[in-house]
């Protein structure tokens, strides 16, 4: 119902505007502050952020949002960088949370922090692990916007006609492997997908509470170094080369592009088991013609599960901008954030709504209900623990240490040694952190 109110709003509008004389109108409009928000969202996704947009451009008369595709994540970091703190910024940027670090201390952005006390807003709604990930020494630098993580996705159907039971709500590496096996024994074929991607990695990590980075995952001062070459960390390879060595995995290629095919393999029945976000949920949902299964991130055998860490994106400020662009993209960030508009986005997208007011509409509450999937992702997070580990890892050097951890994966699926490629990744994950402090005069 909430949905259709943007609707409605902007016909009334529309009827309002052509009784004025169209002097009048293009006056109201022109005493809007234009707020340019400049985001990453494509397909179903850009359509919901638009309809967040339009909803917040047609509850008042004082604001206007305009949306700027920008590209993907990794196309849209630069483009802010190169203009950041000029005249040509945008007020609002959307970017991902392994940016955070480096926007932190890139002096192109004003901490959310200084709004949210200039204006004296709680945030006490917004869920606390997801506002740790983008808070630094106490202050909140971004505002959380599309949070996921990542779950595992089983097919059903295929378990039932293999004679396998559901898996558990929270499995082990050791329960996921016996059912591949089994997949692969009724079907002839490979049936499990573990994508080679860093991500994967530092959650799988993470669910074992261990820290990706020392200091604390880099929370308590400046990472150093990695502190992914032990136990943990080849618990993950290990159970990779187990996979790998009974002939159980399906190669979809690496790091987050793959990712897309994963999911179209999934729908199409071609694998039955793989780890993907939260955020394909709507997609999978959408498109496959079979039961599906959604269960937390399995973890080793005589682990407790940690809980995982946060994916997707937040929005920063721009620095150097007006009071009254502050206030609109302030006004505009609040509005995005709110219970029913968080719970509409999160149905129409699968990330989590930010906001815990969300779970009690009745909204959220009908779309778990009719369809229980839903709620896998969100429970999921409600359990995870709050700890240096699940917050996340604060280092400018992350995109350099996702190849890393992505290659020492795809070298041991391709049956290379453990031990030796988990040593190589940290080692030069290492070096990479070494070289973007200095850079950073850290």
């Amino acid at each position: 119902m909430f949905k259709n109110f943007a609707k409605y709003t902007a016909l009334a509008t529309i009827g309002l505007s052509s009784l004025l004389p169209l002097t009048q109108v293009h006056a109201a409009e022109t005493k809007r502050q234009n707020i340019v928000f400049w985001h990453s969202m494509t397909g179903q996704n850009q359509q919901a952020i638009e309809r967040i947009v339009n909803d917040f451009n047609a509850s008042q008369t004082k604001y206007k949002v305009t949306p700027e595709f920008q590209g993907q994540y990794v196309e849209a970091l630069p483009k802010f960088l190169s203009v950041g703190g000029t005249s040509k910024a945008p007020d609002l940027f959307q970017s991902n949370e392994i940016s955070t670090k480096q926007l932190s201390t890139s002096g192109m952005i004003e901490p959310m922090e200084t709004l949210i006390k200039k204006y004296n807003y709680n945030t006490k709604n917004l869920r606390k692990n997801i506002l740790n990930y983008y808070t630094i020494d106490g202050k909140l630098y971004s505002m959380p916007f599309n949070s996921s993580a990542p779950v595992l996705y089983y097919n059903k159907d295929a378990f039932k006609d293999a004679g396998i039971d559901d898996l558990p709500t929270s499995p082990t590496y050791e329960q996921v492997t016996a059912a591949a096996k089994k997949l692969k024994e009724k079907t002839g074929s490979a049936k499990l997908s573990i994508l080679p991607y860093g991500w994967t990695f530092e959650e799988l990590l993470a669910n074992q509470n261990q820290t990706l980075v020392n200091n604390s995952n880099g929370r308590k001062k400046t990472a150093t170094k990695s502190t992914f070459n032990n136990k943990a960390g080849k618990n993950i390879l290990n159970w990779i080369k187990t996979n790998a060595t009974a002939g159980t995995l399906v190669d979809y290629g690496t790091g987050a592009n793959a990712g897309d095919s994963e999911v179209s393999a999934f729908t199409s029945g071609q694998i039955d088991m793989f780890m993907n976000s939260s955020a394909s949920l709507g997609n999978i949902k959408k498109n496959a013609n079979f039961n599906v299964g959604v269960t937390y991130l399995p973890h080793p055998e005589g682990t407790k599960a940690n809980g995982v860490v946060i994916g997707g994106a937040s929005i920063w400020l721009s620095k150097g901008k007006s009071t009254k662009v502050q206030k609109g993209s302030f006004e505009f960030l609040k509005f995005a954030t709110s219970a029913k508009e968080q719970a509409q986005w999160s149905i129409d997208t699968g990330y989590f709504a930010v906001n815990n007011k969300s779970y009690d509409t009745k909204l959220l509450k009908d779309a778990f209900k009719e369809t229980p999937i839903l709620a896998a992702p969100v429970k999921q997070l409600k359990a995870t623990k709050i700890n240096a580990a699940s917050a996340g890892a604060l280092i400018t050097a992350m995109s350099k240490e996702r190849v890393n951890t992505q290659n020492a994966m795809e070298n041991v699926i391709n049956g290379k040694d453990v031990d030796s490629e988990l040593s190589k990744a940290a080692k030069q994950t290492d070096d990479d952190i070494k070289e973007a402090n200095e850079q950073a005069g850290e």
